[in-house]
């Protein structure tokens, strides 16, 4: 009896376990529909401003722009984005193990600005990093919040010769079964190769359109970037949640069946007592 009775409480534990992750699972769902909306929204942006600076690079100018000069040094400025939240599988230990890729050889400390909690905690006990900045991830206007003061960061920090590149350490969403983590350079930025012109005329000067231009790309890419690693949180989540409640099923069935083979050999054991006393009772 005791034994039916374990197996019991265990089944009704693990369906509110299941109730929990089934329900974490239908809004990781619905996250993910409106994260990949907003993801989509910076592409366009990019290509236009891509087309633009192709056309701005043909200038002689545009060649001795400070986000285009190249150095050979090891320390780079790390902007990582990572999630606030656990319980999404392996998306946030998947970016703390791409940082420990970046930086085990670099033989130098990397200056880093996280974005989300995992990236700030993950800072704070590895002696090779040094916290720069760190941001939540969950706010409401990131633009703002987030990227502007980001970039501004790191172009301060490249232009003024305090790390030789910016590397942006991000998932990507590509599917909902894959997202991957990509180490991208942000700074320096390479210049596009395109035939040079000098039949066009720019209004203001080349070196204040290129400047706005490359800050808005830059911005553009650093926020595409964000949306895009929230999408592939809610999918990792979404993934991790399903799982969960699969097992759960699978595990109540497997506690179903011991708990119906416990009674069985219960009821087998009163009948065959009762059987035996009865007997007694006529012999």
């Amino acid at each position: 009896m005791a034994a039916q009775q374990g197996i019991k409480q265990r089944i009704k534990s693990v369906t509110n376990t299941k109730q929990i992750t089934k329900a974490m699972q239908l809004v990781a769902a619905s996250k993910l529909r409106k994260a990949q909306e907003a993801a989509l929204g910076p592409k366009d942006y990019i290509a236009v401003g891509t087309k633009m600076l192709e056309k701005l690079s043909s200038a002689s100018e545009a060649h001795y722009h400070p986000f285009f000069a190249k150095r050979n040094g090891k320390k780079a400025l790390i902007i990582a984005i990572s999630s606030d939240r656990g319980l999404a599988g392996a998306y946030n230990s998947n970016v703390l193990r791409a940082i420990a890729k970046y930086t085990l050889n670099s033989g130098v400390d990397q200056p880093v600005i996280g974005i989300g909690k995992y990236i700030a905690q993950h800072v704070a006990r590895t002696t090779q990093l040094n916290e720069v900045l760190a941001y939540m991830t969950d706010t409401e206007n990131p633009d703002v919040a987030i990227i502007q003061p980001v970039l501004s960061e790191a172009i301060d920090q490249f232009v003024s010769g305090k790390v030789d590149s910016v590397q942006l350490i991000s998932t990507t969403f590509t599917s909902i079964v894959k997202q991957d983590v990509l180490v991208t350079q942000l700074l320096p930025i390479a210049p596009p190769t395109v035939p040079v012109s000098s039949n066009t005329t720019y209004e203001p000067e080349v070196d204040q359109l290129l400047d706005f231009v490359l800050k808005r790309l830059l911005e553009a890419q650093l926020m595409q970037a964000l949306l895009e690693a929230k999408a592939a949180e809610q999918a990792a989540r979404m993934l991790a949640m399903k799982n969960a409640t699969d097992n759960a099923s699978d595990l109540i069935a497997d506690l179903t069946l011991a708990y119906n083979n416990a009674r069985q050999a219960a009821i087998t054991q009163e009948l065959a007592e009762i059987t035996a006393g009865a007997e007694a009772a006529n012999g």
